[in-house]
């Protein structure tokens, strides 16, 4: 049996930590391939629903990227995904989902190492939690149906 990689949707913001992500990539330093990018304008826009239906639709983590507070594009929109995501992960936690699972990361257009260090962190952490619960319901009806 092949060892368990986690699938991770990354919503980023599209002025800091898309183009770190960029930057990243033109300064070849690689990082595991598990994060499936989302570019939004910004990390405000991140609408919880978004999240919810990520896991809904197996993604075993979800990592929101943005701007550094007080650098938002925006003024105040990472300010606004701070909150929604404080809401949100209490909200995952009443289903299952473990806040190691929801992250949120502050990452500046010029830190392309520090996003292949998230990258690289987040894998790991995943792979040492396993599939996501959710995962585990939906293959187990699978299994009982078919």
């Amino acid at each position: 049996m092949s060892e368990f990689e986690p699938q991770i949707v990354g919503f980023f913001c599209n002025w800091c930590t898309f183009t770190a992500a960029d930057l990243a990539g033109t300064s070849r330093l690689s990082y595991p391939p598990n994060i499936k990018i989302i570019r939004m304008m910004c990390s405000g826009m991140v609408d919880p629903k978004y999240v919810i239906k990520s896991f809904l639709n197996g993604a075993d983590g979800v990592l929101i990227g943005g701007c550094w507070p007080g650098d938002c594009h925006y003024i105040n929109g990472n300010l606004k995904a701070r909150r929604r995501v404080a809401m949100l992960t209490e909200i995952l936690k009443e289903y299952g989902i473990d806040e190691q699972r929801f992250w949120l990361r502050w990452i500046a257009a010029s830190e392309g190492t520090m996003l292949r260090e998230v990258a690289s962190e987040m894998t790991d952490k995943l792979k040492k939690l396993g599939p996501s619960p959710l995962n585990k319901k939906a293959l187990n009806t699978v299994n009982m149906a078919g």
